[in-house]
């Protein structure tokens, strides 16, 4: 079959956006292997016709070395089974009371659950995204469970808290490069079977094996604040925040939300580098929040994601890969390799994971009360947000750790943005005497200064 012209044009414009969007994600790749994600999807997800392909995403995942630890939910194949056996739901402070009926049925629907994940693991037929793969898939008694017990007079029967989580047991597992899967339930010591909370053994399970990550995959979008806007990202301190002004006045009774919230602080605080709320209901949605820059739900980490700091000889080749674009648009002066191997000492990073996304350097003068300024720049995806404003005034304040008085910038194009920090147009005799021997006259840069 002929393929026409416009056809043509349409495959090599797409094949020509895969290449800078896979450039992207290769410090992603490098920096997730060997890392521990656990992962967790609710019951819905797992009716989603979409499902095979998360399933395929985190067998891709498996390939690029990540060890994967999986937990899933079934609320709703649980409701499903008692509604069929005309059993009605209990609970109690947002958590099911599971009688003996309730508690087979619920070891029904997990062993059911658990069965067709597997199944989806072992397909690898030609054509399809998993073919070749050879993927084993561990689950077993890995998770001790005590009785909740009877709390304000209510007995809460099977319903069990987690006891112990046998971590050495998975970390040999998914060190092997198998993926572990947890079902929502534990066993005691006196082989009896309780019934646990789903996002409380994914909350646990990354706690107990250091995960670098936490990834809550459901109906959620993300996270949201007062104004109904989308967090991309926010650490755990503005998280509590949250909490703080949507819980009700008596402070008693959380909502189910907040108590997912309260989960992720937990987490957080205890150590999980970066935990991410998803939405279940976008293709790709695992893939776009963990390989592109601004992902596509809620980073959740404890600290700020990015640090401002002096950069070291291994950011030089982030820095190029920065700076390029405005050194071949004529913004910022062309700087060898070697050069910045040589000025690196002056330079000063912002890193957002392990990606150079801003940077600038200070050059102090001879005189040592005068210092350039130079080679600001900051990520064209990360613009007209502050980066600019706080890695220029982080400078500023290294500038005056060291004496100095003033601060100078040469620029062509950016006038407008120094005189809204403070600076103001001066004469080319105003500059240190090494800089104005070195000016050039060709680029005719606005001299522009700042009294410190």
């Amino acid at each position: 079959m002929k393929i026409s012209d416009s056809n043509k044009k349409t495959s090599q414009h797409s094949e020509i956006d895969f290449v800078p969007w896979f450039r992207n994600a290769a410090p992603y790749i490098n920096a997730f292997r060997n890392q521990t994600f656990v992962i967790y999807f609710s019951g819905d997800v797992l009716e989603d016709n979409e499902f095979p392909s998360l399933v395929h995403d985190i067998t891709l995942l498996n390939s690029l070395g990540v060890k994967l630890v999986l937990v899933h939910g079934a609320r709703t194949q649980i409701e499903e089974k008692l509604k069929k056996n005309n059993i009605q739901s209990q609970y109690a402070h947002g958590l099911r009371i599971t009688n003996t009926e309730t508690i087979q049925l619920i070891k029904e629907a997990s062993g059911s659950i658990r069965l067709n994940i597997e199944a989806l693991f072992s397909t690898s037929l030609r054509y399809t995204p998993m073919a070749g793969s050879q993927i084993n898939i561990i689950s077993g008694n890995f998770v001790i469970a005590k009785p909740k017990g009877i709390i304000d007079g209510v007995d809460y029967l099977h319903t069990g808290d987690i006891r112990k989580i046998d971590i050495d047991s998975i970390i040999r597992s998914v060190d092997a490069g198998d993926v572990v899967l947890l079902s929502p339930v534990g066993y005691s010591p006196t082989g009896e079977t309780f019934n646990v909370n789903s996002e409380d053994l994914a909350t646990q399970s990354s706690i107990e094996l250091s995960a670098d990550k936490l990834i809550f995959i459901d109906d959620s979008e993300g996270i949201f604040n007062k104004n109904n806007e989308l967090l991309n990202n926010l650490t755990a301190k503005q998280l509590k925040q949250i909490i703080f002004d949507t819980e009700d006045n008596d402070k008693t009774e959380k909502s189910d939300i907040n108590r997912h919230y309260q989960r992720i602080v937990r987490a957080c605080e205890a150590g999980v580098k970066r935990v991410h709320v998803i939405d279940r209901n976008i293709d790709g949605s695992l893939l776009i929040e963990l390989f592109t820059q601004n992902g596509i739900g809620t980073l959740i980490s404890t600290d700020h994601l990015e640090d401002i700091r002096s950069a070291t000889i291994n950011d030089v080749n982030g820095i190029i890969e920065l700076i390029k674009p405005l050194e071949e648009s004529g913004l910022l002066v062309k700087r060898s390799r070697e050069r910045l191997e040589t000025e690196i000492n002056n330079f000063f990073v912002i890193k957002r994971e392990g990606k150079v996304i801003g940077c600038g350097a200070l050059y102090i003068s001879a005189n040592e009360k005068q210092a350039e300024i130079a080679c600001l720049a900051i990520d064209k995806a990360y613009q007209s947000q502050g980066r600019g404003e706080k890695l220029f005034e982080h400078i500023c304040q290294n500038a005056i750790k060291n004496n100095i008085e003033q601060v100078f910038i040469l620029t062509t194009q950016a006038t407008h943005w120094f005189r809204e920090q403070g600076f103001s147009k001066v004469t080319l005799a105003e500059l240190p005497d090494e800089k104005q021997a070195f000016y050039n006259y060709q680029r005719n840069s606005a001299v522009y200064m700042k009294n410190l």
